[in-house]
C-alpha cells in the first residue's frame, strides 16, 4: 500500500529510530511501512494517525484497491 509516512515523518524532523519509538514498534518495521512492503494492522495504522493528527486517508493510499 502507498503512504506518505516518509514524507511526513521528514516534515517533523522524525528518524526513523525515533517514529518506531514513538509507535513502539521496530525500525525494520517503519523502513518495511515506508518502502510499502507491509500493510500495517489496523491498530497500529490507527496509532500512525493519531501520532500525525490525520485521518488514515491522508497517510495511507490504497490506489484504488478494493
Amino acid at each position: 500500500m502507498k503512504n506518505h509516512l516518509k514524507e511526513m515523518r521528514g516534515d517533523l524532523g522524525w528518524s526513523q529510530a525515533a517514529l518506531a519509538d514513538k509507535l513502539d514498534v521496530s525500525r525494520q518495521t517503519i523502513i518495511s511501512i515506508e518502502n510499502g512492503k507491509y500493510d500495517p494492522s489496523l491498530p497500529l495504522a490507527f496509532k500512525i494517525a493519531r501520532l500525525f493528527g490525520q485521518p488514515i486517508e491522508a497517510i495511507f493510499d490504497d490506489e484504488g484497491e478494493g
